[in-house]
């Protein structure tokens, strides 16, 4: 009887099965971006849904916000994306600031939007999401779906668990997020699952000049 080849199931370049290499991959990401966004100065992470067109409102205010923000002098360091990520970069390079795009390589292929100065790529998720916080003066979140959301659920349980020191977290569109904030004020706080003070981790605001006034305001600044 003639056996058949065993197919081999798992290629070497597949690190999420060569946990050895897998290591080494994680540790060069870290490494590369460590390296790169050190020299970047203060930088405010901008997240928002990849899949709002330039025609929305929210687009617009995204790019006035981005805007704003760097000509207070912040870099601004998006997902690299399409949507309210590029028009974050748009608005950044727009004032002249430094636009930044960590992009994720992931199935759909995510292409980095032309408005980004520098990029950095990477493999891991987590990786990623350690670049955005570590380097970040404050996070602004525009309306987005479950990647938007992870990101603002991160920062403030990190801060909520003093894990990192509190930063501004910037919710902007009080009508988008009307309903999560009901929630977590009539339910999850009814319940006793956070306290009072948690919800004072973050704001919520409208306006360009409003993202940029909690920022100062945080930081002392007039």
């Amino acid at each position: 009887m003639v056996k058949k080849k065993r197919e081999n199931r798992y290629p070497k370049e597949d690190f999420t099965r060569e946990e050895t290499w897998r290591v080494f991959r994680i540790m060069s990401e870290f490494v590369e971006g460590f390296e790169v966004l050190s020299e970047v100065g203060d930088a405010v992470s901008i997240f928002g849904s990849s899949r709002t067109p330039a025609s929305s409102r929210y687009y617009k205010l995204g790019e006035d916000i981005a805007y704003e923000i760097a000509r207070e002098g912040y870099a601004v360091i998006t997902g690299s994306g399409p949507g309210l990520m590029e028009a974050a970069n748009r608005g950044a390079k727009r004032a002249g600031g430094k636009s930044i795009g960590l992009n994720i390589q992931i199935p759909s292929e995510q292409k980095p939007n032309k408005y980004v100065d520098l990029l950095l790529d990477f493999s891991y998720f987590f990786v990623r999401k350690v670049m955005f916080v570590k380097y970040a003066k404050a996070f602004v979140i525009l309306p987005g779906g479950f990647g938007t959301l992870d990101e603002f659920y991160e920062a403030v349980n990190l801060i909520q668990t003093e894990r990192i020191k509190k930063f501004p977290v910037v919710l902007v569109g009080r009508e988008y997020w009307k309903g999560m904030l009901e929630w977590l004020k009539h339910t999850v706080l009814r319940e006793g699952n956070i306290s009072p003070a948690d919800l004072k981790i973050f704001s919520v605001v409208d306006k360009p000049k409003d993202v940029v006034a909690a920022i100062r305001k945080f930081y002392g600044e007039s």
